[in-house]
């Protein structure tokens, strides 16, 4: 039983720290990178579509995003989705592809872009704190159910903090990568 609560509340902390993962990959660095607008919807006959739903992206050099449309008269919509999105980047297109040139970031821009990643950082702390909550309280329940004994909830309880004290470790972790990647020039 308690094994069982453990195992899905590890389970539920890897895909908040995954889920963190991929969304610090869309915040912008000095590099290209597909992440970087494969999350933009654009309007794609009436309906709001990822652009990787409707056009392949590829990186041929470091500082340039290319987005080749499968359908020609989507170019104009995932061209304009990009220009409205917050992430201040200028597509230019000729008739088949969407040529976007990722200008260097400004230290303005950069402190910008730490601040973000600090507040989605803190985010995914309390997502994972909201685990722990999720998980002493299906271990106090089973507890009240005289499932288990009051020895077992407090080694399962500890069992949880460290669980939750390593899931954050990694998370800042994962913020730091970030932090330092922004940072670089």
């Amino acid at each position: 039983m308690i094994e069982q609560i453990l195992t899905e509340i590890d389970g539920k902390m890897k895909k908040a720290a995954d889920a963190l993962t991929r969304d610090l990959a869309a915040i912008r660095t000095g590099r290209a990178s597909p992440a970087l607008v494969e999350h933009i919807k654009a309007d794609y006959h009436g309906v709001l579509t990822p652009i990787n739903q409707i056009a392949s992206i590829s990186i041929p050099e470091a500082k340039m995003i290319l987005i080749q449309p499968w359908d020609r008269s989507s170019t104009r919509s995932i061209e304009k989705a990009i220009l409205t999105s917050d992430l201040g980047l200028n597509p230019t297109s000729d008739s088949n592809v969407i040529r976007i040139p990722i200008p260097p970031l400004t230290e303005e821009r950069r402190r910008e872009l730490i601040r973000v990643v600090h507040k989605r950082v803190e985010e995914g702390r309390i997502a994972i704190r909201n685990l722990r909550r999720e998980g002493i309280e299906r271990l106090r329940q089973t507890e009240k159910n005289k499932e288990i004994s009051q020895d077992k909830y407090s080694r399962a309880s500890e069992q949880l903090q460290k669980l939750t004290d390593s899931f954050i470790d990694k998370v800042n972790d994962i913020g730091q990568v970030k932090e330092t990647e922004i940072m670089e020039v």
